[in-house]
This record gives structure tokens, sequence and C-alpha cells, in this order.
């Protein structure tokens, strides 16, 4: 609870960012008045949590930030996760048990967010208002509001610190040798994290700046299956196997940590010198903190997970009164059948030289990084 406390008095500085809108096709639309504004409800309700597996910190730990904040707010918390070896219809199973038991707000962190429009639909129907965590739901009406950090400026940052990395660790001018990689193909934030990085990275990319040696750019070529890292390690000993026997790998965009730390792997198996590799993460996870520090991984972004349940649960408690709750982007979240009425946090770049700064509300990753000094 320390964390919510810490979330919670931040909030009021969060919402006064004035957060600009970021250009991105596919993401733009009319705004949509939301259907969500509801009639209030008892102090004590259900509020369903549905979260998809546990194969990253920021999940497991939303799952326990929900948990404590729900009963602390006087709500009934009801947090469920969908196994990671599982299909994505034991999520579906678990958002309808939570209709049937009267939830009256469900949370959604999807496991697959193009596969719910039927689950959505009885919620709708049931009166029951949805808030996408983290991830946009598609191709439904029935999604009421969407709270997330801005994750195309997370791509852009990513693009950006790729960049910066290059010219600081490579040891030599451009051209530099690159690969791309963007996560999975049933996470919308993927394509959101990708086009992001690739506004920065393609004018590089058709100067010349940058080399993709595999010529792998497109987003169907740099996928990564379920976000796991098997799968981006057997991607990246496939690309240097075939491109790099010879040449230098100067770096490598990855979408998050996971993946990150299995690229650096690698790497380094392949006798490549990881001192003048540059890789981009996020979710500032606590061994990449430390690669990090350690000089391997070259940056990460934070994005607060305290703050983002903090604000979902305060759209929860506006609800619970029968107000509309606060959104701050009205434009840029189209679903494909509706834009949805989106709350969003700024993310942050990490690198070693402003780790401290970064984490100084977050006393676990402030001890790796004083250890680390």
């Amino acid at each position: 609870m320390k964390r919510i406390a810490l979330a919670a008095a931040s909030l009021a500085a969060v919402t006064a960012l004035a957060l600009t809108g970021c250009s991105s096709s596919g993401r733009g639309g009319d705004a949509t008045a939301s259907a969500g504004a509801a009639a209030g409800f008892a102090a004590d309700a259900t509020i369903g949590i549905a979260l998809p597996d546990k194969t990253s910190e920021n999940w497991v730990l939303a799952g326990g930030l929900f948990d404590s904040g729900l009963k602390e707010a006087g709500f009934k918390a009801d947090v469920q996760y969908a196994p990671a070896s599982n299909t994505v219809a034991e999520q579906q199973n678990q958002i309808s048990a939570m209709i049937t038991n009267g939830a009256k707000v469900i949370v959604i962190g999807a496991k697959d967010g193009k596969q719910l429009g039927t689950q959505l639909q009885q919620a709708a129907d049931a009166g029951v208002t949805v808030i996408a965590y983290d991830r946009l739901i598609e191709n439904t009406p029935n999604v009421n509001y969407y709270v997330a950090f801005d994750n195309f400026k997370v791509g852009e940052l990513q693009g950006q610190a790729l960049l910066d990395g290059l010219q600081k660790r490579s040891g030599h001018g451009a051209p530099w040798n690159v690969e791309l990689f963007s996560g999975s193909p049933d996470d919308a934030n993927s394509a959101v994290f990708f086009n992001g990085a690739m506004k920065v990275l393609q004018p590089k990319i058709d100067d010349g700046t940058l080399k993709v040696v595999s010529g792998q750019t497109d987003i169907q070529q740099t996928a990564t299956q379920g976000w796991k890292a098997e799968n981006a390690q057997s991607r990246m000993d496939s690309l240097l196997a075939a491109n790099y026997t010879s040449a230098t790998i100067d770096g490598v965009l990855s979408p998050n940590d996971t993946l990150a730390r299995a690229i650096i792997t690698s790497v380094k198996q392949a006798g490549k010198n990881i001192s003048q590799f540059t890789v981009t993460g996020q979710d500032s996870e606590a061994e990449s903190v430390k690669s990090i520090m350690a000089g391997e991984q070259y940056s990460t972004i934070n994005k607060d997970t305290s703050l983002l349940v903090a604000q979902t649960i305060k759209m929860i408690q506006s609800l619970q009164k029968g107000e509309t709750p606060e959104v701050n982007d009205t434009t840029q979240y189209n679903n494909g059948v509706k834009v949805v009425p989106a709350y969003l946090l700024p993310p942050v770049i990490v690198t070693k030289e402003n780790a401290a700064e970064a984490y100084a509300n977050s006393p676990k990753l402030l001890d790796i990084v004083k250890a680390a000094q």
C-alpha cells in the first residue's frame, strides 16, 4: 500500500500534464462520447480485474496492487490471471464469470485484445463498465475507457535511445548495423510501440545511417509471439548466424526488457562485444536495471505500475459515484469500431546516467542502482 499511497500523491501532478497527441496511422479517429457514464453503484461492489499471464513483473505487481488498493477503497476485488499455458479461452471464461457474479466494473489487461467481443457484449448487456488496462481491446464498441502509458511515445523514446546508444557505445560512426524486434502480434500495443520507434528510425534507415542487415523491417517479420524470451533468443541466434558471422552487430531495437535480456544472451553466446552493443527495453524489470548498471542493456522505460493502478482505481471511484471518469485523450485510440476515451500517463526513458533520479520513488530499483554505483 505504500506504493499506492505514493501513486495517489503523484496523481495530481500526472493529471496536470498536458499530453500532446502523437500521430500514427490507424490510431486516430473522431472523438466519441463514452458509453460508460454510469448511474453509480454500491460502495462495496465487486470489481473484476482480468489480467494476462504472469510472464512480466509488472503484471504480477499490478495484480497485487489492484487487490490491496481496491479493498482499501472499500470494494470487493476479484483479481484473476489467465495461465501462460492456456489459450485466451481461459480469460474469456474468467470475464464471463465476473459478469455472472455481479461485478460492476471489469478492468481487462487483455491476453488477446481481438478475441473478447462476445464477453464485452455480455458485459454491456449486464450494464458492466469495461476499462481496458495497458492494452487496447479491439473490434468492439463495448469498451468504455482505456488507461495506459502513452505507448506511441514509448516507441519514440526507444527509437531515440537506440540512436543515442549507438553513438555512445559502438566505437565508430555511422553506418551502424542493427536489427529490429517487436512484440507479440496478439497484443495491440506491439504495433504502437513499433510504429513509434519507426517514426524515429525509418528516416535513419532511409538515409543510410542505419543498416538492417537481415532486411527484416516489417512488423510481421520482427514479431515475437507471446512476448517469450525463448522466441526472441531463437530469432536472434538465427539472425546472427545468417548475417553476422564476420560483420559487427551494433544494436537491436527491443520492445521490452524480457526480450532485451534474451537478445543479450544470444549476442554473448555468439562471442560479440557486448560493451559496444546497444539494446533497448521497457518495463524497468529488476534484472534489466542490474544489466543497465553493469553496462550491458543500454536503456529501459519506466512505466510506474503503481501510478497506472492508482489512476484506474480513481476512475472506478468516479464511476461508483455516478460521475464520468477523467480522460485526457479522445482522439488517438481507435479500436477499429470506436475511438476509446483514454487516460494516458507519460513514460520515462532510463539509462545508467539517470537511473537514480528515475527510480527515486521505487525503493527496490533504487537499491539496485545504489549498489552498482
